[in-house]
């Protein structure tokens, strides 16, 4: 305010003149901006801390973020400095990608090719990869999974738009692994875009495209791709192919006397930010909501589904209908406490696994110093099942003969191991408990295992309402997974099960989950307009329910909103009929246009909403070629979301009069245009 009212008077006056002592405060407050821009990029570039802070961070247990980088965001100048011969990169959403990576990493270096893993969101210039010829015999693995409809993921953006451009790749050695699942459209399309650019480009293709397909077995596709990959880069090179013993990535420390204020409690980045909590709110740093509401949606039967509302308030987080929240949920700590007691270990104990490699990009597996029982929590998956690397290193611990030769008979290379690994761990989904329990003469130490063990994952959500009828909470749809395994123990979904315990209880402080927004590309049209035909059976109802809301928001301003048509299916009209009475009172006033419902078991012969969609294929047909109007899908890839994009290919060829080649050109331009949408998962 003083410094318009200073602006104004000058503007009066038509012009100014500088003083002395006007000069020496200017200079003065020039050098403080400086110093303090100074300081903001060299805490961007080294973490806020000099190369020198390992030692300081050991003693005094000062490590306020879980990564750790030197030499800013140059990975050649990166691998330079450490003499690495390899680098692999990871495009990864889920932590599979960046699993494979630190792996295939670990095998280089026991082949005697020393490598390094980065990620791609860390680079600064991605020119790095056209002077790799600079570093001789080296080699760039790109282990890259593929997101959404065929995109890349969010860590692997800028790669994926540099290499669409014109670069001069000649004398860049790699090879790639992609990570899809075929129960989608467009599987593995970031894996096989970067094969192709990267030789259209001039690259040399060290060894063969691998492809993971995770509806199935991506653990043995990725073991069966590795193996061969070897010995092709080892002849390549001309080195021996021999493996060598490098043992662990990371040093264990223990702390005996920290202070509290030290010790991280779960947070997932940064100490204290659950403490004291500053915006923005994103995945490393989330959102602690408050659970105002949780309550069951189903009327009956042995099956659960919550509606669960959290509170944003002071949040500054925003949200549009369709996008997703990522939940960071907690394991159980009954599982917790049961790995404790099989290794013995006191899990109130404060340790750290410290990076042996000083520039790596992660200095810590996960948030250090911390305990077992957060490491366990927090941290770390404890409920999927081991991959094979994980089951070979507990064979030196197996101190019954009979359980180490079962360990080796699963891990080695041979056919008949990947079959037994496939029933024993995959089909009888046997998690690393079920394996100490199984093997009982197995006792590993409990840091090992967590430096072997994924990173537990953010579980994320279509948001199920619309922040203009809720601009202070978010809701969300979900059904609690919980199942027997073939081993005969009963399964639970991470953050279903976690959810269903956080009730809210009047006169008590309520629940908190963190929380924070992703963006999504299931979008209501931008005029409204435009008639809608939403698909979403069971749970996949979630976001089309912010979506109606929207519309009903529309209709009461008074603008003009075209057909709203909803096609919903469940089991039992009397027992998981979600938000019946809710989408009841919009087909009455108007909001819905059409309501079909279908339930699969309240009759003889199954009824599915394909059968409803098949009812109306000359309306499907009117709405998409004859108003402009937009196609939603969102729920099961691997049966459903097929079965509707055949009902949609039926309508457009038997109303459009079109062959099943033109017909699949017209849907693809619908898809291109943003007017068919998906939002599915397997």
């Amino acid at each position: 305010r003083n410094i318009k009212m200073a602006d104004e008077s000058v503007d009066a006056a038509g012009g100014f003149s500088l003083g002395f002592l006007d000069v020496v405060i200017l200079l003065t407050f020039i050098g403080v901006v400086g110093l303090i821009i100074y300081s903001r990029i060299r805490k961007r570039f080294t973490g806020g801390r000099p190369s020198t802070a390992r030692s300081l961070s050991i003693d005094l247990g000062e490590s306020i973020s879980t990564e750790f980088t030197s030499i800013g965001g140059s990975f050649l100048e990166r691998m330079k400095k450490t003499k690495k011969k390899v680098v692999v990169f990871y495009g990864s959403q889920t932590g599979t990608a960046e699993e494979f990576a630190s792996r295939l990493a670990k095998d280089a270096r026991r082949h005697g090719l020393p490598a390094m893993t980065f990620d791609p969101e860390e680079c600064t210039d991605w020119e790095d990869l056209t002077k790799m010829k600079e570093i001789e015999d080296s080699l760039a693995i790109f282990c890259v999974a593929t997101y959404g409809e065929g995109d890349p993921t969010d860590n692997a953006v800028e790669l994926h738009d540099w290499l669409k451009d014109d670069h001069d790749l000649h004398g860049l050695n790699y090879t790639v692994f992609g990570l899809g699942n075929k129960t989608y459209e467009h599987y593995n399309e970031m894996g096989r875009f970067m094969d192709k650019e990267l030789a259209k480009k001039g690259a040399t293709r060290v060894f063969e495209l691998g492809e993971g397909d995770d509806d199935r077995n991506i653990e043995e596709d990725f073991v069966t791709w590795k193996e061969k990959l070897w010995p092709a880069v080892c002849s390549h090179f001309g080195i021996d192919s021999t493996e060598g013993n490098i043992g662990r990535d990371y040093d264990f420390l223990t702390h005996e006397d920290l202070p509290k204020e030290k010790i991280f409690t779960g947070e997932p980045h940064k100490l204290g930010s659950y403490e004291i909590q500053k915006p923005p709110f994103n995945q490393k740093n989330p959102f602690l909501a408050p659970l105002k509401v949780n309550r069951e949606l189903h009327r009956g039967g042995e099956r659960s589904c919550m509606h669960i509302e959290m509170d944003i308030t002071g949040s500054k987080l925003k949200y549009a209908a369709g996008d997703h929240v990522g939940i960071l949920a907690s394991n159980d700590p009954e599982i917790v406490k049961r790995i404790g007691e099989l290794l013995n270990t006191d899990l109130d104990a404060v340790f750290s696994l410290v990076n042996k490699d000083e520039l790596a990009s992660k200095r810590h597996p996960f948030p250090c110093p911390t305990s077992y029982r957060t490491a366990l929590t927090y941290y770390v998956d404890i409920t999927s099942t081991p991959r094979t690397h994980v089951l070979k290193e507990l064979i030196d611990y197996a101190q019954d003969e009979k359980d180490k030769e079962f360990l080796q008979k699963m891990t080695d290379s041979s056919e008949e191991a990947k079959h037994l690994y496939g029933q024993w761990i995959v089909k009888d989904h046997r998690n690393i408990v079920a394996v100490l329990e199984d093997l009982p003469s197995v006792k590993p130490p409990l840091d090992l295992l967590l430096e072997l063990l994924p990173r537990l994952q953010c579980r994320y959500y279509s948001i199920s309402s619309s922040s203009k009828m809720y601009p202070n909470s978010i809701h969300i749809t979900a059904v609690l997974v919980e199942y027997q395994t073939g081993a005969g123990r009963i399964a639970k979904g991470v953050a279903t099960s976690w959810l269903k315990k956080l009730i809210p209880d009047d006169g008590k402080e309520l629940p908190r989950v963190p929380i924070f927004v992703r963006k999504s590309g299931l979008r209501l049209p931008f005029r409204p307009v435009c008639p809608v035909i939403m698909i979403g059976p069971g749970t996949g109802l979630a976001p089309f329910r912010g979506f109606i809301q929207e519309r009903s928001i529309g209709k009461k301003e008074g603008k003009l909103v075209g057909s709203t048509i909803l096609y919903f299916g469940c089991r039992n009209k009397n027992q998981d009929y979600i938000y019946e009475e809710e989408l009841s009172g919009y087909k009455d006033d108007g909001t819905l246009t059409e309501l079909h419902v279908a339930f699969s078991r309240d009759q003889p012969n199954k009824v599915y909403v394909t059968h409803k969609l098949k009812e109306n294929l000359q309306s499907i047909w009117k709405i998409l070629n004859g108003e402009g109007g937009y196609i939603y899908v969102c729920g099961d890839a691997r049966n459903m979301a097929r079965d509707v994009h055949d009902i949609i290919t039926e309508a457009v060829m038997q109303e459009g009069s079109m062959d099943k080649e033109e017909a699949a050109i017209y849907i693809k331009k619908l898809q291109s245009r943003g007017r068919y949408l998906q939002d599915v998962w397997s």
